[in-house]
């Protein structure tokens, strides 16, 4: 397995207008020298200023010159510390948004950048990523058009890195795996069809199914970054309640067991910062409160 490595921890990540865009926090954890590495997990990538920049090789006329900042670590160089990269590219011949940028630094500036895609419509969630502070998606983050704004790309933060932008995310999935995310049903429909909803049962669901489980609103939660073994985080929570709430499941009962512990669900302490980063507009800080009262009447 390749050996991993932790992205920084951004504290209140969705606050970009509360801090400087320069501040950034790094959390204790565990030491990753279990995973075979020598670094700290704590420290932070080497800054810009002591790193060379990587200048666009096919500028136009009158360019619209931007320097983007980009996380860069590689499992190769395993000793050495990750850093941050300048790449300047000039706006005249870049899409729109931030994905768009990091497409073209890797086919036209710097082939080694390492970052997932897929659908570029904010459907995949494989693009999440840190951008300015924030945790949301490349594809649906538009690129600053103030030049003098110099953007830094960072990956989720509070997650093991395969390479560069490209966190795993093996413990977040198998936390979804945990919750069952499937209709659970024994008793069949007397007319052997589907099984039907009224339009009140499938209102509920509107403001869950949408999640695309692309992480960001889990990274941003300080209960998740201390707690991630056992707190199953917003992302995850979120879709426990979308099957709580779906009238056609009959294990209520069994998926409210495996939630009543110190751990599972009671780490969220309402910090809100999972509802303020989500890219879909969702609400897991909500959800995760309806399966607290839900809890405590039944």
């Amino acid at each position: 397995m390749a050996t991993l490595r932790t992205a920084p921890r951004l504290l209140s990540s969705s606050f970009r207008c509360l801090r400087p865009s320069t501040a950034r926090s790094y959390a204790t954890v565990e030491p990753i020298s279990k995973l075979g590495e020598t670094m700290s997990a704590t420290q932070p990538p080497v800054s810009e200023k002591h790193t060379s920049t990587i200048n666009d090789p096919s500028k136009g006329e009158n360019p619209r010159t931007k320097t983007f900042h980009v996380y860069r670590w590689s499992p190769e160089r395993p000793s050495e510390k990750p850093k941050m990269q300048s790449y300047t590219l000039d706006l005249n011949k870049t899409g729109p948004m931030m994905l768009d940028a990091l497409i073209r630094i890797k086919n036209e500036v710097d082939p080694t950048l390492t970052f997932r895609r897929s659908c570029r419509e904010g459907i995949c969630g494989s693009c999440a990523m840190n951008i300015d502070g924030v945790n949301t998606l490349a594809c649906l983050c538009r690129i600053p058009t103030n030049t003098q704004h110099e953007s830094r790309v960072y990956p989720l933060p509070h997650t093991y890195i395969v390479k560069d932008l490209v966190p795993d995310l093996t413990q977040f999935y198998k936390q979804y795996k945990s919750i069952k995310p499937y209709l659970q049903r024994e008793t069949k429909t007397e007319d052997g069809r589907e099984i039907r909803q009224s339009p009140a049962d499938r209102k509920k669901l509107d403001g869950l199914y949408e999640c695309i489980l692309c992480a960001c609103c889990s990274t941003s939660c300080p209960s998740y970054w201390w707690n991630s073994e056992q707190y199953l985080g917003p992302a995850v929570l979120l879709q426990s309640y979308r099957w709580l709430v779906d009238s056609r499941d009959e294990h209520k009962a069994e998926r409210k067991a495996a939630l009543d512990n110190n751990m599972s669900l009671y780490r969220c302490h309402t910090i809100l910062n999972c509802s303020r980063t989500c890219p879909k507009g969702l609400n897991p800080g909500k959800a995760i409160a309806e399966i607290k009262k839900a809890m405590a009447f039944s």
